[in-house]
């Protein structure tokens, strides 16, 4: 399989299959609402478009970066989430990085959105449908967010089970543990610890480094005007 990284700037061309990364907060915040029962994620393009749709559908609930803010439900804390009853509720989704990469491969033939709790699972897709040409879109600071590099590189790893090298990685010792202590001592995981970032859980970081807590993977697909996330396979919480 031949792999790339790129930041959302970098995306000049339409992937075959793209797998979107946001460790910090985005889609380990997706998965855990599928956990908790949503049937699907509907991703924004703005805050005033998820403001719209849950408008013009009263039982969607929206969320977004950042603090609390009116007309949104939830905040972008998979510790605030993880309590949510969202059974058979349409999530909307705005946040800073992890949407909008969503949103800029969304011609892809396949995208996937992942995280360090559905790595596994993202990985048996593509080996099963990823095809031998994967864009892995590194959402964090421009592609420089080693936490969402490490989680691409490990990935792309479990998926060829050869060496990682490049920027951040080292050529031995591909096991999980290098990429999660990368995504530990981040700029993101810095400034959750430290209270630079709002609608914070003092959990979230351990949260987003929980190793395939769930069995299954993200994939969006357009759905009419929308880009919509669901899950592939069981949306269950084997571990709570």
């Amino acid at each position: 399989m031949k792999t790339r990284f790129l930041g959302i700037p970098d995306l000049v061309d339409v992937p075959s299959v793209a797998v979107v990364v946001d460790v910090m907060r985005c889609f380990t915040v997706a998965a855990w609402a599928f956990a908790r029962g949503a049937e699907k994620i509907v991703l924004a393009e703005s805050l005033d478009e998820a403001l719209e749709l849950t408008s013009r559908h009263p039982d969607w609930v929206a969320l977004k970066d950042g603090p609390p803010a009116p007309g949104f439900d939830f905040v972008n804390s998979p510790g605030m989430l993880r309590s949510a009853d969202l059974r058979g509720r349409t999530l909307v989704q705005k946040t800073t990085a992890g949407t909008v990469g969503a949103l800029a491969v969304k011609e892809a033939s396949l995208v996937l959105c992942a995280s360090f709790v559905v790595a596994e699972a993202t990985a048996q897709l593509l080996r099963t449908h990823g095809g031998d040409d994967v864009t892995f879109v590194v959402t964090g600071e421009d592609g420089r967010a080693d936490e969402d590099l490490a989680c691409a590189q490990y990935i792309a790893h479990r998926v060829t089970g050869t060496g990682v090298t490049g920027t951040g990685a080292t050529e031995s010792g591909t096991g999980a543990a290098q990429f999660l202590r990368r995504a530990a001592q981040s700029r993101a995981a810095a400034e959750l610890a430290d209270g630079r970032r709002q609608g914070v859980h003092p959990d979230d970081i351990a949260l987003c480094l929980d190793l395939d807590r769930f069995p299954f993977a993200l994939v969006a697909t357009a759905e009419g005007p929308l880009m919509v996330l669901r899950p592939s396979g069981i949306p269950s919480d084997q571990k709570a």
